[in-house]
């Protein structure tokens, strides 16, 4: 896909709510961003083996970068419940099928939480931003936020996992926040932020 831009970065997912969240917070300037689908790569087959967000990060962000030749970005994200020892965690997009809408997984994990007291329903959203370069090389920055799981599915904005994980001292889910709101404080927000900060002292990102 050809865009009109001095700088691409292709992101390896063909998450549309990802997509709008790494436009929101980095975007703008001279930059611009193409998802999978954008590139017509959704049917690249990229096995997540990895034993930890960072990892899995950067098996996607190789992947994309060795069939493109170009800079690549790719995240792994998940939630971790503390009550169910750090589960979904990695396999979060994949948490009872990958297929399975969220609303589904979402009452499955309030279900397993159901008597569960407040203080023992600590959970954390996980971000880890990989950017792998043509040239072989990469480099990591993770992000997280801590939380609670609710009793219920509040918000309509954001998507997954968000109305169900509540930040106690927001008073809301992160489902509830606007997406300038969210983006300041979510785990991807803060891993994204980092990855910025990585990119300009490559001279790729103007300060």
């Amino acid at each position: 896909m050809e865009m009109d831009c001095q700088t691409k970065i292709i992101v390896a997912t063909g998450n549309e709510g990802k997509m709008n969240e790494i436009r929101q917070i980095l975007g703008g300037g001279d930059i611009c961003f193409s998802s999978l689908r954008d590139e017509q790569l959704l049917d690249v087959e990229i096995i997540e083996d990895g034993k930890t967000f960072e990892e899995n990060a950067v098996i996607k962000a190789k992947k994309i970068s060795g069939i493109t030749g170009q800079m690549v970005l790719a995240d792994d994200s998940g939630l971790e419940v503390d009550y169910l020892d750090k589960a979904p965690g990695i396999y979060s997009a994949r948490y009872l099928g990958e297929d399975t809408p969220y609303s589904v997984k979402n009452k499955h994990i309030i279900d397993l939480l159901d008597g569960v007291e407040e203080e023992k329903r600590t959970a954390r959203f996980v971000c880890a931003i990989a950017c792998a370069f043509p040239d072989g090389r990469t480099i990591t920055c993770r992000g997280t936020i801590e939380g609670r799981i609710g009793y219920e599915e509040r918000g309509t904005n954001g998507f997954g996992y968000d109305p169900i994980f509540y930040v106690p001292e927001l008073g809301c889910t992160t489902s509830e926040l606007p997406p300038e709101e969210k983006n300041k404080i979510s785990h991807r927000g803060k891993a994204l932020t980092a990855m910025y900060q990585e990119l300009q002292k490559e001279g790729i990102l103007r300060s």
